[in-house]
């Protein structure tokens, strides 16, 4: 039986583990999905020791940049990107096991924020600064947006959010959360930018998908913007992943 799972602390709100293992029985694949929910990215090391039979693992939460010193290689993408959510268990010489480290983030992402561009979406801002940030800051720039980070904080490479003024509403039409702001059970909360500068040519994508209709989002649709939660980018990416374990 292959064995794959995912990483990540805590685990609670998972969709991995019934995804795939709802995959598996629909599909008649003599596979099992587990989840190891460690406090410490260093016990990755028992987790290894302790399921040799392993063929691949999913990362999550808070160890998507953590877990790279622990891999044999990146794929070129999440080299760029600086984080993995993918990780292949290749057989390398004499039979040792090579850890291959893959980011299908930006893969879901893309595929799912590019039918709603259209020529004027140029700029994007990227509300938060953690490990998805960055594949949807690649992503972007590989559909040809440029993006611009916000952060709660004064950072380099970032605007804050009191820093976001009507003109540069105006000018980055394109807003991605990539923040918790306004996951359940919170859903009274949102990010911190002026809504009142919202326009029907603005696109508002929220990467949560629990609630279906974020507050962010919400907000969006009432100023005539385009809204889209991130359910498709986790089935996309999650789909992704499968085919990164079965390529040869």
């Amino acid at each position: 039986m292959q064995k794959y799972g995912l990483l990540g602390y805590p685990l609670g709100h998972s969709f991995s583990k019934n995804y795939f293992n709802q995959k598996f029985e629909a599909e008649h694949i003599d596979a099992e999905y587990v989840n190891f929910e460690i406090p410490q990215i260093k016990e990755i090391k028992n987790v290894l020791k302790e399921n040799p039979e392993l063929n691949g693992l999913n990362v999550t939460i808070p160890y998507k940049e953590q877990v790279i010193p622990y891999l044999d290689e990146l794929d070129p993408d999440a080299r760029l990107i600086g984080a993995v959510n993918v990780i292949k268990f290749k057989k390398g010489l004499f039979g040792k096991t090579k850890l291959v480290g893959y980011n299908s983030d930006i893969i879901g992402f893309k595929r799912s924020i590019e039918p709603l561009l259209k020529p004027t979406h140029q700029k994007a801002l990227i509300l938060g600064t953690g490990g998805a940030s960055k594949a949807v800051y690649q992503g972007l720039k590989q559909l040809g947006v440029g993006s611009t980070f916000v952060s709660r904080s004064k950072k380099d490479g970032c605007i804050t959010y009191g820093e976001i003024t009507p003109k540069i509403m105006a000018q980055y039409t394109v807003i991605v959360n990539t923040t918790p702001l306004g996951m359940f059970p919170h859903i009274d909360a949102c990010p911190d930018i002026p809504y009142d500068e919202l326009t029907p040519d603005h696109v508002l994508y929220d990467l949560l998908y629990n609630p279906d209709e974020t507050l962010f989002m919400r907000k969006g649709k009432e100023r005539g913007a385009t809204v889209k939660n991130g359910l498709e980018m986790l089935l996309l990416q999650a789909f992704a992943a499968w085919q990164i374990w079965q390529k040869q």
